[in-house]
Formats: structure tokens, C-alpha cells, sequence
């Protein structure tokens, strides 16, 4: 019984880890010292206003505010979304779904 319960517990810690690992994260720590809101935070707000699972996050300056922006894989739809979120306000200031659709453009030979 004591070996199972082990082999669940590393199951469950390695696909956690994957996960984490699967995930593209560009937040620096110059630019999180500045945000009012925690990553976190705005991940739940993301998440709040496009469910899905979160594939990436950065952190950056856009003209004059701090952003945080959320790739998120929405259930059952094909692409990402970005979900944009102010880290002063914690504000939802965009979301914008990437296009999937090839280019169309005819090459003459």
C-alpha cells in the first residue's frame, strides 16, 4: 500500500512539473518589483475571463503601462488566445485570439 501511495505521488509531481515546463514564462524581476498585482493574480483574472490552460506569460512595458500577457489554450478551439491584463489595475485591456489559418497567397512558376 505504502509503494502505490509513493508511485502516485511521483506520477502526480512529475505531470505538475511537465506542466510547469510546458509553459513559456518571460517575467522579468526588474519589471515584477514594479507591478502593483502579483502574477498570480492576474493569471486568475485571465483565467476568469477566458477559461482555458495558460501556455505562456510575459511581463512588459507597452507605451506607458506595465502589461502582463496570458497565452491561453481555450477547451475544445483550435490557437491561442492572448489575454492582456494591466499589472497596476489588474484590468483586462485586451484579448486577442491568434489566427491558425495558413497563408493563401498563390505562387506563380
Amino acid at each position: 500500500m505504502r509503494l502505490l501511495t509513493s508511485l502516485m505521488l511521483a506520477a502526480a509531481f512529475s505531470l505538475a512539473a511537465g506542466n510547469l515546463a510546458a509553459q513559456d514564462r518571460n517575467v522579468p524581476d526588474s519589471l515584477v518589483a514594479k507591478a502593483k498585482i502579483s502574477e498570480d493574480s492576474a493569471r486568475a483574472i485571465a483565467l476568469k475571463r477566458v477559461p482555458g490552460d495558460v501556455q505562456g506569460v510575459t511581463l512588459a512595458k507597452m507605451k506607458t503601462r506595465l502589461v502582463y500577457t496570458f497565452k491561453v489554450q481555450r477547451k475544445g478551439r483550435p490557437g491561442l488566445t492572448d489575454v492582456q491584463v494591466n499589472a497596476a489595475s489588474g484590468h483586462v485591456i485586451g484579448v486577442r485570439r491568434e489566427s491558425t489559418k495558413r497563408s493563401t497567397t498563390r505562387r506563380s512558376s
